[in-house]
């Protein structure tokens, strides 16, 4: 009886006798439909919108995702990169673009299609950027896209 204790008590205290599978697969970022914004090389003019759509999926359930622009003046690179666009020469930033923002997921959503329109500010620096998403998952687990955009 003592050995049947002790079994239920370090069963319970592990957690190996949960029924719940636990999450081990990353989010993925997807096009919306046949629809992705942005998309790499594509280019847009200071003091209008840069509109912003993708999917996000989850086997079990989204957390939240973060979007990012910033200069790549300097030509540095991203891992997860389509590829680089008919580079400018490197030069010094005097007001470059950055923007960082995080949004919500409605919870329990396993699929998500995510829209915005991000205001280009008229006063930035034309050039070359990089625009990154972020996805993240209820357990932690991350998705990563990067795409080089130019702006006008």
């Amino acid at each position: 009886m003592k050995k049947c204790k002790f079994f239920v008590l370090l069963c319970v205290l592990s957690g190996a006798c949960s029924s719940p599978s636990k999450d081990i697969t990353a989010p993925e970022i997807l096009p919306q439909g046949d629809y992705a914004s942005p998309v790499n090389c594509q280019a847009f003019e200071r003091g209008t919108y840069l509109p912003f759509a993708y999917a996000f999926s989850d086997d079990v359930e989204l957390g939240s995702y973060n979007l990012e622009i910033h200069s790549n003046f300097d030509h540095h690179t991203h891992s997860t990169e389509a590829g680089e666009c008919g580079q400018e020469p490197a030069k010094k930033p005097v007001n470059a673009w950055i923007f960082n923002q995080s949004y919500e997921i409605p919870a329990g959503s396993r699929v998500y299609e995510a829209s915005r329109n991000i205001p280009i500010p008229l006063d930035v620096d034309p050039g070359e950027y990089h625009f990154m998403i972020r996805v993240t998952d209820a357990s932690g687990w991350q998705e990563i896209k990067s795409v080089s955009i130019r702006i006008l």
